[in-house]
């Protein structure tokens, strides 16, 4: 069981978030996740999922002939299959991106891979769950992902930009909770306070809502 992935879903999209927005991306959403944020949009990867092989995965993901791939979940670091699908991904020379929400220790994953890994403000209800000491472990390639829901999300991330010099470690984005929190109010208190950080916004959700498999 050490070997096999539980995997999700495997779709071509174009990347909807980070540095590389609107590139044509393939990815792979592992199941299952240790969060339980209070906007998670993706519910129904907590469970289940479709038994297969690094080698498989590694496969299905080479049709789409991309050279941008990202490994997703719920959480793709609690499968130990996951080192393994990275290590296979590398080999095939692509671009790999693994998201991850910065709970479980990244110290682990080859120095290849960008890590895009969130610090859960506030509003998501599970702050405590942090792992800070990720935080030495980032590089100028990786990014930190803030989720912002309110203002009170938006002075946490700033302070948190601030106290541990992330502007100075790796790229640092800040995104609206869809739906919740208007990006041009995002975006308003970014450049007042001239934030050393990139607003996103989720590109596949403007273009397809919430179709799953975009």
């Amino acid at each position: 069981q050490m070997e096999k992935l539980l995997v999700t879903e495997i779709f071509e999209s174009i990347q909807g978030e980070g540095s590389r927005a609107g590139l044509p991306c393939a990815f792979i959403r592992l199941s299952g996740c240790n969060l339980r944020c209070s906007y998670c949009d993706t519910r129904y990867a907590y469970e289940g999922g479709e038994e297969m092989t690094a080698e498989q995965a590694v496969e299905k993901l080479s049709e789409f002939g991309l050279p941008l791939v990202e490994v997703t979940g719920g959480e793709p670091l609690l499968q130990p299959a996951c080192g393994k699908l990275l290590e296979r991904l590398l080999a095939k020379g692509l671009t790999v991106l693994l998201e991850t929400n910065g709970t479980l220790d990244i110290s682990v994953v080859d120095k290849r891979v960008i890590k895009v890994m969130d610090l859960k403000c506030p509003s998501s209800g599970v702050t405590d769950q942090i792992r800070w000491g990720n935080l030495e472990h980032l590089g100028p390639r990786d990014e930190v992902k803030f989720v912002v829901a309110d203002r009170r999300d938006y002075d946490w991330s700033k302070a948190i930009i601030a106290r541990e010099k992330l502007a100075e470690r790796c790229n640092v984005l800040l995104g609206p909770v869809f739906g919740q929190l208007e990006p041009g109010t995002l975006a308003g208190w970014m450049v007042s306070d001239k934030l050393p950080a990139r607003l996103q916004l989720q590109l596949h959700k403007i273009i397809w809502g919430y179709r799953r498999g975009r």
